[in-house]
């Protein structure tokens, strides 16, 4: 089976490489293979590949810039889905979508559901619920939509290798404590995803992360203690927990953004995020 993945760049992409069944084909394309929001060039390549699957990693998320960059943000995570949709429905190729919980504006105090409304609060989550209306409009019913939460892994930049790399360079560190989600390794997502292509059938939308639930403070706490534990940190520093209010930013977060992922378990059992936490540092630290 040939499976093309969207967003060579990205830590997902590489995750999925690195966890790729064997019987599976795949090509991987960036944006120098191909633009994605040029719906011709897109076309012919899905053309001249004929894949069973496109997976769609690729996604603009820098979050903050997004609110000033509106045009971007909608190019890569709303225009260029309606093109991969397109392409998909033209060749009879399984789409699958990764989203974000930012779709969710984050009032609730218990885990959001798959069908729960969407009230997307900065630019970034608007334009990647607007990638996944389209997909539910357009070609529901050979679609999946998964949607994760605070994704990281060994690969590009993210919130753990970040927190790794000023535990070494800052004396003290001041983290947010009153935004609530579940850590979600990038490894632990592709083996979800592998899995669900490997499915008979398959619904529209998923939610996907690891198991439990903690703030960037108490995330924060965990990553000092596990890299001094494997010896990817010298020293330990004071780091405290602050409100949001005293780190403004751009764009706002959601309060609580916790995913049920029951749907999902039935395909895979997720882990721990304290676990994949420690697996990340093994695999780091090698």
């Amino acid at each position: 089976m040939k499976i093309l993945i969207i967003g060579k760049s990205g830590q997902l992409a590489n995750e999925l490489l690195v966890e790729k069944p064997q019987h599976y084909e795949v090509l991987t394309l960036g944006r120098n293979d191909v633009d994605i929001s040029d719906l011709i060039a897109l076309d012919k390549m899905v053309s001249d590949y004929q894949p069973a699957v496109i997976i769609n990693s690729s996604a603009y998320t820098a979050v903050d810039k997004a609110e000033s960059d509106i045009e971007a943000a909608y190019a890569i995570n709303h225009i260029a889905v309606e093109n991969l949709v397109a392409v998909a429905k033209k060749y009879s190729a399984k789409l699958v979508h990764v989203s974000t919980d930012f779709v969710f504006n984050g009032e609730n105090t218990t885990p959001y559901k798959i069908d729960d409304i969407t009230s997307p609060t900065s630019v970034y989550g608007a334009s990647k619920r607007a990638g996944e209306l389209t997909i539910t409009d357009k070609y529901p019913e050979n679609s999946s939509i998964i949607r994760t939460s605070w994704l990281y892994s060994t690969f590009g930049n993210n919130f753990v290798k970040t927190m790794l790399k000023l535990m070494e360079e800052k004396e003290e560190l001041g983290i947010v404590d009153d935004q609530i989600g579940s850590p979600t390794s990038a490894k632990g997502l592709a083996k979800f995803i592998w899995a669900l292509i490997a499915q008979p059938k398959a619904d529209l939308i998923y939610h996907w992360c690891d198991s439990g639930s903690t703030n960037w403070y108490d995330f924060a706490l965990a990553i000092q203690e596990e890299g001094l534990k494997q010896g990817l940190l010298s020293k330990r520093i004071p780091i405290k927990g602050i409100p949001s209010s005293s780190y403004p930013t751009p764009a706002k977060r959601p309060k609580y953004s916790v995913l049920d992922c029951i749907s999902s378990q039935k395909i895979l059992a997720s882990t721990d995020w304290q676990e994949q936490l420690s697996n990340f540092m093994d695999e780091y630290n090698k």
